[in-house]
C-alpha cells in the first residue's frame, strides 16, 4: 500500500504506478472520485443538474469521447455569452492562444446582475454553424441531443440514472477497450471502478428518504472538498493490487510493503489550516466540544502544561481559562498561550497520525520525502518527522538508502527547466491507438465480405479451440445463473414494485442487483393523457411520482389507442356519473419492516359506511394467470385506506376498472396485511 497524508497526492502516485505497469486500486471514496472513467460520469450528472456547471461541461466536451478543440470551445463560450446578453466583452480571434482561451471561459462564467447561460445552453444552442468546424459541430450536435435525452430521464431512480448515463457515454466500452489485452497492468480496474461508483449511488439511494440527484451531488461534493470528514467506509485489503489510500483508511489495516511518501514541510505533519475558536470564527468554541481538556488539578503535573491553558495539549482539546487575568498583558499572554497549546495539539495529531502509517506494515516500510515537487518554487525539505526517523534508522533500525543534501540558495526548482508538453484535447487511446485501428480495419472487412456459412460435421476437429472456449463461457454462464446471491430488499417500496415481486420474485431480484431504464412506455403515456382528463373532470390535480403514472403496471395494450376511444368508453360507462370521495390519494404503509408507497386513483362511498378504491386500467383485462400479482396492488389500496380512515378492512372493496372494455375486475379474495407481510418477509428471507 501507499499511504499518503492529503487525498490530492492519490491520483498522482497511482498515475506514476500505472506508468511502471503496476496493477493498482484507488481506495476511498474521495480517491474513486478522482479516477477517469467516475469523473466522466459525475461531469455529465452535474451538466444535467446544473447548465451553469462550466468545468463539468469544458471537461466532458474536451474529454476522450468528444475531443472538442480550442477554437470551438471559444466559439461556445462566445455563444454563451451572447446568450447570457453580457455587454462589453471583447470578441476573440478565430486562433485564440491560451490567454484567450482562458478568457473567453471565464466571461462565460455567470456575473451578478446578468441572465446566466453556461456552456450547457450554448451546448443546446449553438448559433451559426459557420463559427465552428465540421467535425466540432457534429460533435456538439450529437453531444446536445444525448443531454437532452438524459434530462427527460431525471425522473428514474438515482441507480438507473447513473447506469444510463454510463451507457450514453459508453465509459464501458472505453474501459473495456483500456483493458484489452496489450493494455497496461491495472487498466481492468476502470470496470471495477464503475462498479464501487454505482455501489455508492445505491447506498446513499437507500439511505436517503428522497434522493434527488441535486442531493447525491452534493454529498459527493461533500466527500471531495472534506478529505477527512467522511468515513472511508470498510477497507479490504487486496494482494494482487497495490492500494493507495489516506493514512485516516488505513486504520486497523496490515499489508506486507508499506510506502509513506511526501514526509515533507508543511505536508506531513500538515501545514496549519486554521487559527483556534478565538481567531477562526467557523469553529466551536472549545468549552462546548465533547473532547474539550478537564482542568487539572494541578497544572505542573503534566510536562506539556501551558500557562493560561489550564490543561496540556495532549489530554484534549485546550480551554481558555481567564481566571487569573487581571490586567491586559495577562489577558493577552493567556490568548498566546492558547493559540499555542492548539499548535501543539494538532502537531501531537499528525504525530500519532504518523504512527498510525508506520504500524500497517508487515514486513517492509518505505519511508521518503523531497526538497522539490512538480510545481513550486520554494524547496519543501524533509519534515521534522522525517529527520526524526532518520536518526532512529541510522541507529541501526534500518537503512538509508539516499538523503539528497540541501538546494542552494536562489536554486530554481529542476522541474521548472523541463518543458512539459501534451497533445490537447487528449487521445483516449494513446500509444495503442495503431493497433486499434488495426483491428478495427480487420472487423470492417470483415463486415463487408460475403458471408460464408460454416458447418462443422461431427467428429471434426477444432484445431483452434473455438467450440471448447464457447462451452466453457456458456457452462460459466450456467453456473452464474444458479448461484445463491442475496439481495438486500429496499427499505421503501412502490406499490408497482410489490406487484412485480409478487409476479417473478427472482426477476425482481435481479432487477435490485442491476437497475436497468424502464424502457418506453406508450401505456405509461397514455394513461397519464387519460388520468390528466379524468382530474380535470373530478376537479383534482395531483403530482405524480415515476411508479404512479396510469397505465406504468398495465401488462399489454394496442399502442394505437387513442384518448377520444377511452374518453367516450368512461362516459358511457356508470363511473361517469358517480362523484368520488376522493381522488389521487398517496399513502405509506408499513409492511414487515419495509415501508410501502402508493397512490390510490379514486375511492367512492358505498351505502353502510362502506367504500369502494378504485384504479383506472387503460390497458386490457389480463389473463386468468397473471390476475393474482394484480391483486397484491388492490390489497395494498384496501389496507392503507383502512389505515388512513381508521375502518376495518373488510368494510373496503376493491376494484381494477378496465375503462375501454367497460370490465370491472373485483378483489374478493384479497391477501389481508399479514398475507401482505407474508410476501415481503419472504422477499426479506429470500436468496437467487
Amino acid at each position: 500500500a501507499v499511504l499518503v497524508r492529503r487525498r490530492a497526492d492519490m491520483a498522482p502516485v497511482a498515475d506514476a504506478l500505472r506508468a511502471r505497469g503496476l496493477p493498482v486500486e484507488v481506495v476511498g471514496l474521495g480517491g474513486l472520485l478522482d479516477t477517469p472513467e467516475v469523473r466522466e460520469v459525475v461531469s455529465v450528472l452535474r451538466l444535467l443538474a446544473d447548465p451553469q456547471a462550466g468545468s463539468a461541461a469544458v471537461r466532458v466536451l474536451t474529454g476522450g469521447r468528444w475531443q472538442l478543440g480550442a477554437a470551438d470551445l471559444v466559439a461556445l463560450a462566445r455563444r454563451a455569452r451572447e446568450l447570457a446578453v453580457r455587454p462589453g466583452v471583447t470578441e476573440l480571434g478565430e486562433q485564440p492562444d491560451a490567454a484567450a482561451l482562458r478568457a473567453a471561459l471565464e466571461s462565460a462564467l455567470p456575473a451578478d446582475g446578468v441572465e446566466q447561460a453556461g456552456l450547457a445552453d450554448a451546448l443546446a444552442d449553438p448559433g451559426p454553424p459557420e463559427r465552428y468546424s465540421g467535425p466540432g459541430l457534429v460533435r456538439i450536435r450529437q453531444l446536445a441531443d444525448e443531454l437532452t435525452t438524459l434530462r427527460e430521464r431525471l425522473g428514474q431512480p438515482l441507480p438507473e440514472l447513473v447506469a444510463e448515463v454510463e451507457r450514453t457515454l459508453r465509459v464501458d466500452i472505453e474501459v473495456a477497450a483500456v483493458a484489452a489485452p496489450g493494455a497496461s497492468a491495472g487498466a481492468a480496474a476502470g470496470r471495477a471502478n464503475l462498479d464501487a461508483f454505482a455501489d455508492v449511488v445505491v447506498d446513499y439511494a437507500a439511505a436517503t428518504g428522497s434522493p434527488e440527484l441535486t442531493g447525491l451531488l452534493a454529498y459527493l461534493a461533500a466527500a471531495e472538498d472534506a478529505e477527512d470528514g467522511l468515513s472511508p467506509g470498510e477497507v479490504e485489503v487486496d494482494p494482487h493490487r497495490v492500494q493507495v489510500l489516506t493514512v485516516h483508511a488505513a486504520k486497523g489495516l496490515e499489508w506486507e510493503v508499506v510506502a509513506v511518501p511526501h514526509l515533507c514541510a508543511g505536508v506531513f505533519p500538515a501545514g496549519k489550516r486554521a487559527s483556534s475558536w478565538l481567531r477562526n470564527a467557523a469553529e466551536l468554541p472549545s468549552h462546548l466540544r465533547g473532547d474539550r481538556a478537564r482542568p487539572t488539578a494541578d497544572p505542573t503535573a503534566d510536562p506539556t502544561a501551558d500557562p493560561g491553558t489550564g490543561t496540556g495539549a495532549g489530554v484534549g482539546v485546550p480551554v481558555l481559562d481567564l481566571s487569573g487575568c487581571t490586567d491586559r498583558k495577562q489577558l493577552l499572554d493567556a490568548l498566546d498561550a492558547h493559540e499555542r497549546a492548539f499548535d501543539r495539539r494538532r502537531e501531537e495529531e499528525e504525530r500519532r497520525l504518523l504512527y498510525v502509517a508506520l504500524t500497517r506494515t508487515e514486513h517492509t516500510l518505505l519511508l521518503s520525502g523531497h526538497h522539490w515537487g512538480a510545481t513550486g518554487t520554494t524547496p519543501r525539505g524533509p519534515s521534522e518527522f522525517l529527520v526524526e526517523l532518520r536518526d532512529l534508522v541510522a541507529g541501526g533500525a534500518g537503512v538509508v538508502e539516499h538523503w539528497a543534501p540541501e538546494p542552494e540558495a536562489g536554486q530554481e526548482n529542476p522541474a521548472a527547466a523541463h518543458t512539459r508538453t501534451a497533445t490537447w484535447p487528449a487521445d483516449p487511446l494513446g500509444a495503442r491507438r495503431a493497433d486499434v485501428e488495426r483491428g478495427a480495419a480487420l472487423v470492417r472487412g470483415a463486415l463487408r465480405a460475403p458471408a460464408a456459412a460454416a458447418v462443422v460435421e461431427d467428429g471434426d476437429d477444432d484445431p483452434e479451440g473455438w467450440a471448447a472456449d464457447v462451452d466453457a463461457l456458456l457452462a460459466e454462464r450456467a453456473r452464474r445463473r444458479t448461484r445463491e446471491r442475496t439481495v438486500t430488499l429496499p427499505a421503501q417500496l412502490s406499490v408497482s414494485q410489490l406487484v412485480a415481486l409478487r409476479r417473478d420474485p427472482e426477476l425482481f431480484a435481479a432487477r435490485l442487483r442491476r437497475p436497468l431504464p424502464h424502457p418506453p412506455s406508450p401505456l405509461a403515456r397514455r394513461g397519464t393523457e387519460f388520468h390528466a382528463w379524468l382530474e380535470r373532470r373530478f376537479g383534482s390535480t395531483r403530482l405524480l411520482d415515476l411508479d404512479d403514472l396510469p397505465g406504468a403496471a398495465d401488462e399489454s395494450a394496442s399502442v394505437d389507442d387513442d384518448l377520444a376511444a377511452l374518453q367516450s368508453a368512461f362516459l358511457a360507462s356508470p363511473w361517469a356519473d358517480r362523484r368520488p370521495l376522493e381522488v389521487e390519494v398517496p399513502f405509506e404503509t408499513e409492511l414487515g419492516g419495509t415501508v410501502v408507497r402508493g397512490r390510490i386513483d379514486a375511492v367512492f362511498a358505498e351505502p353502510g359506511g362502506r367504500f369502494t378504491v378504485v384504479d383506472w386500467k387503460t390497458g386490457a383485462v389480463p389473463e386468468t394467470a397473471a390476475r393474482p400479482a394484480l391483486l397484491v396492488q388492490l390489497a395494498a389500496y384496501r389496507l392503507a385506506w383502512a389505515e388512513l380512515n381508521g375502518v376495518d378492512p373488510t368494510a373496503v372493496d376493491a376494484a381494477f376498472v378496465y375503462v375501454r372494455h367497460a370490465h370491472v375486475l373485483r378483489g374478493d379474495a384479497l391477501p389481508d396485511a399479514a398475507g401482505l407481510r407474508d410476501l415481503v418477509r419472504g422477499a426479506t428471507r429470500r436468496t437467487e
